[in-house]
């Protein structure tokens, strides 16, 4: 195995609102919105072109977004899946996959390129006892469970090519893919590419770019790790901040890399969640909208 590269980008933070849990990153590419939460505020945030920052405060924590075809949103909360309608801030239940049970919340979710939304929950028990699951949820409000037994389900990410679902558990530190069918939503068996390491992070959210590489957060260590299709570790990105969660990407060539973080407490006093963007070296691969 290779050592890794290390490379340290020009990094800017994009907003001055302080993050407790900044996540799910999500670039518009009709309207050159960033859209991403505050998980425990809760907040939806909505950073525009003209780099104002519009404000959605919600019911319950949010912990992550997708978008529709009709231009509205998906947002994953304690509560369900709900749309969102950002024109007039209405939150329409669509349904609830994991019917409210104790010491689990929404956690990572991503829209396939199924035109469903995957979501994941986090076992939130002390400690965990593995009752995390992922959810297949259908545009009618329907869903299926197609995976459990997880601790924290996170990193959801698909290749360019549609045929690769990839899958992090980042409380059991492990990356998996599955072989993929667009057409019916079918997962093959797990293929356990990566174990990670103290000092690559916990793995977090994630995406994958137009060469096929997966882009993970390293909580806790500072790195965004680029990874092979194999799992290997092959680039790493060193961020200005410990915490950080989930990257998207996002411009008009898709060569700006959007990186959220979470609050840490440090030996050297508190390091604040927040937003950040620096020059990708590869495009990425384009996202999906849910079919509604």
């Amino acid at each position: 195995m290779t050592a890794p590269s290390f490379y340290t980008p020009t990094v800017k933070r994009l907003i001055d609102v302080p993050l407790a849990i900044g996540e799910s990153p999500v670039w518009d590419d009709r309207t050159g919105d960033l859209w991403f939460v505050d998980i425990s505020a809760p907040t939806i945030f909505c950073l525009t072109p003209a780099g104002s920052l519009r404000k959605f405060d919600m019911p319950a924590a949010v912990g992550c977004l997708g978008l529709c075809e009709n231009g509205k949103l998906l947002a994953g909360l304690q509560t369900g899946v709900h749309i969102f309608d950002p024109t007039t801030g209405a939150l329409d239940l669509l349904c609830d996959p994991d019917g409210g049970r104790a010491d689990s919340r929404l956690n990572d979710g991503k829209v396939g390129p199924d035109g469903h939304f995957w979501v994941g929950t986090r076992d939130e028990a002390v400690p965990q006892t593995g009752n995390g699951f992922l959810y297949r949820v259908a545009p009618d409000g329907s869903f299926k469970t197609i995976l459990s037994g997880l601790l924290t389900s996170n990193g959801l990410a698909w290749s360019p090519d549609d045929k690769r679902m990839y899958h992090s558990d980042s409380s059991g530190l492990y990356l998996q893919a599955f072989d993929f069918d667009k057409f019916t939503g079918e997962i093959g068996p797990a293929q356990r590419l990566h174990d990670f390491g103290p000092e690559e992070g916990r793995p977090d959210g994630a995406a994958v770019d137009a060469e096929g590489f997966y882009w993970s957060c390293g909580v806790r260590s500072g790195r965004l790790n680029r990874m092979s299709p194999d799992g290997e570790i092959v680039e790493v990105y060193m961020m200005p901040v410990r915490g950080n969660s989930m990257p998207c990407f996002g411009g008009p060539d898709l060569k700006t890399l959007y990186v959220t973080s979470l609050a840490l407490d440090r030996h050297d006093g508190p390091e604040p969640g927040t937003l950040m963007a620096f020059d990708a070296p590869v495009a990425g691969a384009p996202i999906s909208r849910f079919a509604l």
